[in-house]
């Protein structure tokens, strides 16, 4: 998988991460499980949605955790607030609530990730990671409910037939990969799944969104599921 460069990161430098939770045991929580890895590094911590904006210009992020439920500013005002920034980090949202309008309007305010307070710490760090370099990442029980919600939302229109052309020129590697990114799976995941490692599944995953003109994870999901591959 290309990295891309994350705003204020230097090419093989750890990646920056800020914490925004008004509960600090939750933030105590999150620097141990992000620390363990050697590509993050915590530079900062803030306790409500209004610090965040000072806390961004201050510590120059890469990533930015952010709780959605805070006091005085909820982490998606605070989300609009810095992707609207110059040279933006990017934004994971995390909360113990998975309803559809959250997930909706925290991807409208900009966010490239929406996970569970209960997701595991392993993929925790994975999504973190991911997010860096440019991608989107959901938890799976989120990218189910997305998926269902555009299909509600907007029917067929013709999206089927399109979206198996699209993974028609698909090896069937790739579309072995392609399964298990639709069904939310991480690379380490989908590695174990298929007996491959986790550096070809990034590669795998690096030419599905290069053939498919996908920007991200969700986007591949999208195809799979319009193509009636999730059925």
């Amino acid at each position: 998988m290309a990295v891309v460069t994350a705003p204020g990161n230097v090419a093989g430098a750890p990646t920056r991460v800020l914490l925004v939770d008004d509960d600090p045991l939750v933030r105590s929580g999150l620097a141990a499980i992000l620390g363990s890895a050697e590509d993050l590094r915590i530079v900062g911590e803030a306790s409500d949605g209004d610090e965040a904006p000072d806390a961004v210009r201050a510590h120059r992020p890469d990533v930015v955790l952010m709780d959605i439920r805070m006091p005085r500013v909820d982490g998606l005002s605070a989300t609009r607030t810095l992707t609207a920034m110059p040279d933006p980090p990017r934004v994971v949202v995390l909360t113990t609530f998975d309803l559809d309008d959250y997930v909706f309007r925290a991807l409208q305010a900009g966010a490239s990730g929406f996970l569970l307070k209960d997701t595991p710490p392993r993929r925790l760090v994975e999504a973190v990671q991911v997010v860096a370099t440019g991608e989107a990442m959901l938890s799976p029980t989120v990218t189910t409910r997305l998926l269902r919600h555009f299909t509600a939302a907007y029917g067929d229109g013709g999206r089927r037939a399109a979206a198996q052309e699209r993974l028609a020129g698909l090896t069937g590697r790739e579309s072995e990969v392609l399964l298990g990114v639709a069904r939310g799976g991480s690379n380490a995941e989908i590695g174990r799944a298929l007996h491959l490692s986790e550096a070809t599944v990034k590669t795998h995953v690096s030419r599905l969104l290069s053939k498919l003109d996908a920007d991200n994870r969700v986007q591949v999901a999208m195809l799979a599921h319009d193509a009636g591959l999730l059925e």
